[in-house]
């Protein structure tokens, strides 16, 4: 009797096998965190999370579940997500939690190869961490900011040069600029240059080039699409996945920029190889840190690679964020004009010349547009993944509002940004509102609660975003030179801009808007 033969014959106990063994399965992991509460279905079955992440409203259903079972609740059999921020800070601080599976089957980009940000090997990931830091940093990266300056100016003379509109009240014409766009070459640009010593020169040939940021978009929309169906795992099964990845030798698109970055890499270890040390030595940024530490060529092309993605669109999503907030709160922009203008005439930007850029430490001396900046990545966090961690395998006890809560092994916990950003019991009844003087808060207590939960934007100990110098720098400079130097209106206010989260990550398009100089 052949094998299939043999199947085919005991057909009903082997399915009836798979079905017990589903079930015990099912009635374990029930049973593990039978005493957290969280919507129906959400302890047998994964099919709410999946329907969410689908249509993008995750991270709002994530919000939804903590606000109605409390800071600590089940939507999947085997995962939690907590809104508080003392838990997530506790998570992320204590040894013997790591990264979970999530991380590598939806953050991986190249077939089979980890980056620093889909590695959950946690040894693996403090060793690549220690190696790239320094590059982050700007402690061997020289001319991180200057670097930063280079590209701002250019954002700024694209506008002066072609998308200013006409003030005339006779005419009123409007030349429309899509700011989602610009602020996207803006970042990839500053990224580029940070990350292999060129820059793509969107912002100069005000086109996407090769159709990277197009690329960028719809790949982080295949990825959630992929992971709400759970089909990850294709990218990265045998065969399969080297043909449905991207690949350097890609004319355009998600290749293609790989291509880009590949060949930045090879041409720099071809300068060093060949003698040419001296002037190698002299290059002060991130691709000449990575290679000062030791990283050898596959990892450089994967770190640097990495590096071009998460430091464009993260970025990007905040300033579009606090953008539209400021334009459409005239006396948020009001106020925050104002303070520009007394640091421009006090001589804090270095007078009123084009082509002098504030400085990283005079931005952060002025009070309300640190509160901007704060109130923006508050009401609109552009990082809403949900970053599982695996608990411990023998469990681990959390305080929750004073109480003991243990955490089963064997089951991860995510975070739940919205709700932990929008929780009225810190920042009061009007949270949902984008008001920035509540950064103003005189009861020192609750002031420090609520920068402990913006810091958290940035995530926290060894898992802390490395990129987070150099989104600060960009955020404190770009806000206050587009707000400096011009007007902004929305072109139109009933749909300011089309947004949709993908993996935690929001892709926005269409935010037109009109900008006259100031």
């Amino acid at each position: 009797m052949t094998l299939l033969e043999s199947l085919a014959e005991h057909k009903w106990p082997i399915l009836a096998s798979f079905v017990a063994l589903y079930l015990i399965r099912t009635v374990v992991s029930y049973h593990t965190l039978r005493h957290f509460r969280g919507p129906w279905g959400s302890g047998f079955s994964k099919l709410q999370y999946d329907i969410k992440a689908y249509t993008g409203e995750a991270h709002s259903w994530f919000r939804e579940v903590n606000e109605k079972y409390g800071p600590i609740a089940r939507i999947k059999p085997n995962s939690l997500i907590t809104s508080s921020a003392d838990v997530w800070t506790h998570v992320n601080s204590k040894p013997g939690y790591k990264r979970s599976e999530w991380y590598f089957t939806a953050m991986r980009v190249e077939y089979q190869r980890d980056h620093i940000v889909s590695q959950a090997d946690t040894k693996l990931h403090d060793e690549r961490r220690k190696q790239i830091a320094p590059g982050y940093s700007g402690r061997e990266n020289l001319e991180l900011e200057s670097s930063i300056d280079d590209r701002l100016l250019e954002f700024l003379d694209l506008i002066r040069t072609k998308y200013l509109s006409n003030t005339n009240p006779s005419t009123g014409l409007v030349t429309p600029m899509d700011l989602s766009k610009k602020i996207q070459y803006f970042t990839m640009d500053v990224i580029s240059t940070l990350g292999m010593g060129r820059s793509f020169g969107m912002l100069r040939a005000d086109v996407d080039i090769d159709h990277y940021v197009r690329s960028s978009e719809e790949g982080l929309r295949l990825v959630n699409t992929l992971s709400a169906l759970r089909l990850t795992w294709l990218a990265q099964a045998p065969v399969v996945g080297r043909l449905l990845g991207p690949r350097p030798t890609d004319a355009a698109g998600f290749g293609a920029m790989m291509g880009a970055c590949f060949r930045a890499v090879d041409e720099r270890l071809r300068e060093t190889e060949g003698g040419r040390d001296g002037e190698h030595d002299k290059r002060r940024d991130m691709l000449a840190s990575f290679i000062r530490h030791g990283l050898g060529p596959d990892d450089l092309k994967s770190e640097v690679f990495e590096t071009l993605i998460a430091g464009s669109d993260t970025t990007a999503g905040a300033l579009r964020a606090i953008m539209l907030y400021v334009m459409t709160n005239k006396r948020v922009c009001v106020k925050l004009q104002e303070e520009i203008d007394r640091a421009v005439g006090e001589g804090k930007v270095g007078g009123d010349e084009k082509g002098v850029v504030i400085s990283f430490a005079a931005a952060k001396q002025l009070p309300y547009l640190q509160a901007v900046i704060k109130e923006g990545l508050r009401v609109f966090p552009p990082v809403r993944n949900i970053l599982p961690k695996d608990v411990p395998a023998g469990g681990d006890t959390v305080v929750v509002d004073g109480k003991p809560v243990f955490l089963p092994g064997g089951v991860d916990i995510s975070i739940s940004v919205l709700a932990m950003h929008r929780d009225k019991k810190l920042y009061g009844e009007d949270a949902d509102l984008f008001r920035p003087e509540r950064w103003f808060e005189p009861d020192l207590d609750r002031l420090a609660a609520m920068m402990k939960v913006h810091d958290l934007s940035f995530g926290h100990g060894r898992w802390q975003c490395l990129g987070k110098i150099v989104a600060q720098m960009e955020l404190n400079k770009a806000v206050f030179e587009l707000f400096r130097y011009f007007d902004w209106a929305i072109v139109n206010p009933v749909k300011p801009w089309d947004a949709m989260n993908t993996l935690g990550l929001f892709v926005i398009n269409d935010f037109l808007v009109q900008v006259s100089a100031r």
